[in-house]
C-alpha cells in the first residue's frame, strides 16, 4: 500500500472538535484519494478523520483501534460533535461495520474477534506505545514498539495471505507539535515509529 499524507489541521474548526462545515470539506478532500493506502493524518487530535475513511467502505469489514484511548467517549459536548475522543461512536453505527477490536495493550489481542473472513481496516495512534517509543500531546500507554509491529505483521499475514480478503486501509496518527512543546528529538522519534509502523502495515521492510 502507498502512504498518503491526509493532514487537514490547517482547516479551521478541526482541532480536536470537528465542525460540520470542516467534516463537509475533508469528505471532499479525501474523496479524490484511495482507500486503499496508509493514511497518516497527523497529531491524535484529529483521529476523527477515520471515520470518514470507513464511510467509503463498501462491503461488510472489521476495524481494529490500536489506542490508548477508547475514542467513544461523547465529551463535552455530547456525541452530537464529531471530535478525537468519539468518532468510535459514529464509526460503530456504520452499516459495514460489522466487528471492532480495541487494543490497549498487546495481551488484548484477541484473533478471533476479527473473522479472517472479512477485510480488515487499522486505525493506530502511536499514544498506545510507552514515551520510550514515540512522544505525544496524550497520555501514553506502555506497549513497546517491538509489540506493536508484531502485533500488525501477524493481522498482515492473517488478512493477506492467499484467499484471505486483504487490508482495506490503514491510517496512523498521534505526535507532538512545536507549540505543544514538540522539540526535535520528539519529531525524530515519531518519525522513526511511524516508519516502522508503515513497513509492519505493508509488509515493505526496505
Amino acid at each position: 500500500m502507498e502512504t498518503i499524507f491526509s493532514d487537514f489541521s490547517q482547516l479551521e474548526g478541526s482541532c480536536c472538535y470537528c465542525s460540520e462545515e470542516t467534516a463537509a470539506e475533508i469528505r471532499r478532500r479525501i474523496s479524490g484519494m484511495p482507500l486503499h493506502a496508509i493514511h497518516l493524518i497527523g497529531t491524535g487530535d484529529y483521529h476523527y478523520q477515520t471515520l470518514f475513511w470507513l464511510e467509503r467502505v463498501g462491503r461488510p469489514f472489521s476495524l481494529i483501534l490500536l489506542d490508548n484511548h477508547p475514542d467513544d467517549q461523547p465529551g463535552a459536548f455530547g456525541p452530537e460533535l464529531l471530535s478525537c475522543g468519539n468518532w468510535v461512536l459514529s464509526a460503530r453505527r456504520l452499516p459495514a461495520l460489522q466487528h471492532f477490536l480495541w487494543i490497549r495493550r498487546a495481551s488484548d489481542m484477541d484473533a478471533a474477534a476479527l473473522p479472517a473472513t472479512l477485510p480488515l481496516y487499522i486505525s493506530v495512534d502511536i499514544d498506545v506505545l510507552s514515551t520510550e517509543y514515540a512522544r505525544t500531546g496524550w497520555d501514553q500507554g506502555g506497549m513497546s514498539l517491538a509489540e506493536l509491529t508484531g502485533l500488525l505483521g501477524s493481522l498482515r499475514a492473517r488478512h493477506c495471505g492467499p484467499g484471505s480478503p486483504g487490508i482495506i486501509g490503514a491510517d496512523i496518527c498521534g505526535g507532538v507539535t512545536r507549540e505543544n512543546g514538540g522539540c526535535d528529538a520528539d519529531f525524530e522519534l515519531n518519525r522513526r515509529c511511524i516508519n516502522a509502523i508503515v513497513e509492519a502495515i505493508s509488509g515493505n521492510n526496505s
